[in-house]
């Protein structure tokens, strides 16, 4: 994008002064400044129109410069992206709360400009192990996808830090996974995938949800499953008879959970990578 709004001001340069050549003198210096300026309003106006999407809701990247000014981990890198009326708007949820204003553009401007500053707000994030917390999160504009922009930063000492960021992989939102159920005993519907296509689950499945943590209990179709691995973590069977059973945690529903089971009916021992996902009933 750059490259093509140096090509078209070069060009209305060019044209410009053949156009003042033709005439026998040179314009006065306001005048060719406007000219520049009007030739590269057009181009970042149509920079803008190709960035455009089309009103609504979507996912996207959020990328910095720096280890130190990211996203929650929670949130694996992304925000949301609203569009509305051709606007751009990015809302990330950070890491803490020791970022406590924004402001898009550098930071030497930002004392000039306090009307301009990003104010927080409180979002409550919840990790894969079902924990919460409460950190800053903030309502960016965006002129631009796939670019980068300044966005200068104030933390707890009082002092902004210039950085550059951008927002990437826009992608339309998907429906958000259910919110976990209240305390209590239900049925859940699992659908299986991946692996051979020949083992089954039993649906509807138990799940328990204590705390605020949900716990599936797994029934395979099959004795030979010696264990599972959920998030990194052994879980063996809870029955020595009948086919092989497991309780393992889920992290949410709606969304699908990869799981690996190791199975003993082949020759020797074979772990097979499958997703849970999980509807209550």
């Amino acid at each position: 994008m750059r490259c093509k709004q140096f090509i078209f001001v070069s060009l209305a340069g060019v044209v410009l002064a053949a156009s003042l050549a033709g005439c026998g003198g040179a314009a006065p210096a306001s005048s060719a400044a406007a000219s520049s300026v009007a030739a590269s309003s057009v181009v970042v106006s149509s920079a803008a129109a190709e960035a455009a999407l089309p009103d609504g809701v979507y996912t996207a990247d959020f990328e910095t410069d720096s280890s130190m000014f990211h996203t929650s981990e929670a949130c694996n890198g992304k925000g949301t992206l609203t569009v509305e009326n051709g606007v751009m708007s990015f809302h990330v949820s950070l890491a803490s709360k020791k970022i406590v204003n924004l402001y898009p553009g550098l930071a030497a401007d930002a004392e000039a400009n306090k009307t301009a500053w990003l104010i927080p707000t409180v979002d409550t994030v919840t990790y894969a192990d079902g924990t919460t917390e409460e950190v800053y999160g903030y309502d960016i504009p965006v002129e631009a996808l796939d670019t980068d922009f300044q966005l200068a930063l104030l933390g707890t000492k009082g002092k902004w830090y210039d950085h550059t960021v951008s927002v990437r992989n826009a992608e339309p939102k998907t429906e958000q996974a259910a919110e976990t159920p209240a305390d209590g005993a239900y049925t859940a519907a699992v659908v299986l995938e991946g692996g051979s296509g020949r083992a089954t689950v039993d649906s509807p499945a138990a799940l328990t949800v204590a705390e605020g943590k949900m716990t599936a209990t797994i029934v395979w179709s099959s004795p030979n499953y010696d264990y599972m691995i959920v998030d990194g973590e052994k879980y063996l069977p809870t029955n020595t008879e009948g086919n092989s059973t497991f309780e393992i945690p889920v992290a949410a529903l709606g969304t699908p959970l990869t799981v690996t089971a190791d199975t003993v009916a082949m020759s020797k021992p074979h772990e097979i990578e499958y997703t849970l996902t999980f509807t209550l009933e």
